[in-house]
């Protein structure tokens, strides 16, 4: 299911088409060692092996094809393993469309330089760094919202012993009002960052109640 949403995504960006699906480690080697590849998109997680052994053993095999690693593994060291052994990006589930759409194009790009060119000026060097100007920019923050403000909210979070907590909750421990708690957390949910549920009491309206996301504390890095 996972690599048919995959291949959905990739084929709605311009230049890429899926030629092979791997399950094992071994299965992937499998493929490499019948015909070339480009790119591979790859997860940490695989079936009875893990996706930076993978990467590991492409790189001591000297094989020449690039990696994408898309992966729910947000740890530090995983990160750190596959940009040391070239991963080219590193995208953490659950992401946005337009986060792989971005690092697919500069893929292409850096792509399209090394099979055009002999030699690389500086400016064509800086183009290649093109689609990280684009992922910047797809983490700004929505109108209205400051990131002084959202900095506050989230130490408030981060502070709360409560395993879900409202927007009264954080109104208190921040000293902003409920009605702008409620704003941000809103808009914490659409980033992914929180999730939402409504709690129902013994009478009265449903309360929205938050959580951080698992992998809610790495998603607001990039916006704080």
């Amino acid at each position: 299911m996972v690599s048919e949403m995959n291949k959905f995504y990739l084929h709605q960006v311009e230049g890429f088409r899926a030629e092979g699906w791997a399950s094992s480690a071994e299965e992937a080697l499998d493929l490499l060692a019948e015909k070339p590849y480009d790119l591979i998109l790859l997860d940490i997680y695989m079936k009875e092996s893990n996706g930076l052994m993978l990467l590991s053993e492409i790189r001591r095999r000297g094989l020449r094809v690039d990696v994408i690693v898309i992966s729910a593994a947000s740890d530090k060291e995983s990160i750190q393993e596959a940009l040391q052994n070239g991963a080219v990006d590193y995208l953490i589930k659950p992401f946005e469309f337009s986060r792989l759409r971005a690092a697919l194009n500069g893929y292409k790009e850096q792509n399209r330089l090394f099979r055009t060119q002999n030699r690389l000026n500086q400016s064509e060097l800086d183009r290649l760094s093109r689609f990280k100007q684009e992922r910047t920019a797809s983490h700004e923050l929505a109108k209205g919202f400051t990131r002084q403000t959202l900095q506050t909210v989230w130490k408030a979070v981060e502070a709360c012993t409560c395993e879900l907590f409202s927007a009264e909750d954080i109104s208190n421990l921040s000293g902003i009002s409920r009605v702008s708690v409620g704003k941000y957390l809103v808009g914490l949910t659409e980033m992914g960052v929180l999730e939402m549920d409504l709690v129902y009491g013994s009478v009265g309206r449903p309360v929205q109640k938050y959580r951080i996301a698992p992998n809610g504390r790495t998603l607001i890095t990039q916006y704080i």
